[in-house]
């Protein structure tokens, strides 16, 4: 028989003391905000990585769609949740811009929510109906530059990506052109569609629509070209040194218990890497960008400082 040691003994009081002393977690569905519509990029992404996780943390991850005001809502949620690790939300580019376009902030980011992991990013791109006469974003501009402020471009919301970057490449044509925000991708492909709106400004959702022929794309906003549509050139090939992805992750309210996050951490970066999760993000033309908890709220004081940046140089201020 073989006996443990006495320094074995000694040690086992500081490893299991606190294990013993702990709640597990999770016990019961976490709610997962969704701040865009049923059926766009997102919200079909995020519940297959839900779904993922679900297995993971033996417990279901329901995703919630709280969809308008340019993708903010969740984290507004946020702010009267419990932060017990049952109420998270994605946390796109917006909700770092918010407090930078109003004068009366709903939230500050660096300070209100507990930063969880940081996940993947988007393919955007410019489209425009299959008969519209402009089979280049040179072609669209220089319509633009001759007819101030006539084209249309629709986007997710105001202050989102899609906005700021639209507005920032009229700024560098010396264009003007004018924006109609939308609450997500169906929204705004309808306008599209219908003649409503001239050019569609919005993450890859559109892919199959493209595909069919149905739409075209003048260039898409990666660093390089897309892996389904080779022939459409980006932004910096069009003549517009930008590259947006709008990179995203989860975040829950202020003051979690750093136990609860390294679990959710742990079960959305393994279920990042899900065979099932990068089907679908191989169909948007997504890629992973995984960060833990805190190298995702390292890379947020970052991206404060560079949307500052990016909204002073527009002189964007919506109140």
């Amino acid at each position: 028989m073989i006996r443990p040691t006495r320094r074995a003994l000694l040690a086992l009081p500081a490893l299991t003391a606190p294990a013993l002393g702990q709640a597990p977690f999770p016990t019961s569905p976490i709610r997962l905000f969704c701040p865009w519509p049923p059926g766009g990029t997102t919200d079909v992404q995020m519940r297959a990585l839900a779904e993922a996780a679900s297995r993971r943390l033996g417990q279901p991850v329901v995703v919630e769609n709280r969809p308008g005001a340019g993708g903010v809502l969740g984290a507004q949620a946020l702010l009267t949740a419990r932060p017990d690790g049952y109420t998270i939300s994605q946390m796109p580019i917006s909700v770092f811009r918010q407090p930078l376009l109003n004068s009366r902030p709903l939230f500050d980011p660096l300070t209100d929510f507990t930063y969880i992991v940081h996940l993947t990013g988007y393919l955007f791109g410019t489209v425009v109906r299959h008969d519209a006469p402009w089979r280049s974003l040179g072609e669209l501009i220089e319509h633009a530059r001759r007819h101030p402020g006539r084209i249309t471009y629709g986007t997710p919301g105001v202050g989102t990506s899609l906005h700021l970057t639209m507005e920032l490449i009229a700024q560098r044509a010396g264009i003007e052109w004018t924006h109609v925000p939308f609450r997500g991708f169906s929204e705004n492909i309808q306008s599209l569609l219908a003649g409503q709106t001239d050019v569609l400004a919005d993450s890859s959702a559109w892919a199959p629509l493209a595909l069919e022929g149905r739409v075209r794309v003048l260039a898409t906003w990666g660093p390089e070209r897309a892996k389904r549509f080779p022939e459409v050139p980006t932004l910096r090939e069009s003549g517009f040194d930008i590259v947006s992805a709008s990179p995203y992750g989860f975040a829950g309210p202020r003051g979690m218990e750093p136990r609860i996050v390294r679990i959710l951490q742990d079960a959305f970066l393994d279920a990042l890497m899900d065979p099932a999760h990068l089907q679908v993000l191989d169909r948007f033309d997504m890629v992973p960008m995984p960060l833990d908890a805190a190298a995702y709220r390292a890379d947020v004081e970052r991206i404060m400082r560079e949307e500052r940046e990016l909204i002073t140089r527009l002189g964007i201020r919506l109140s």
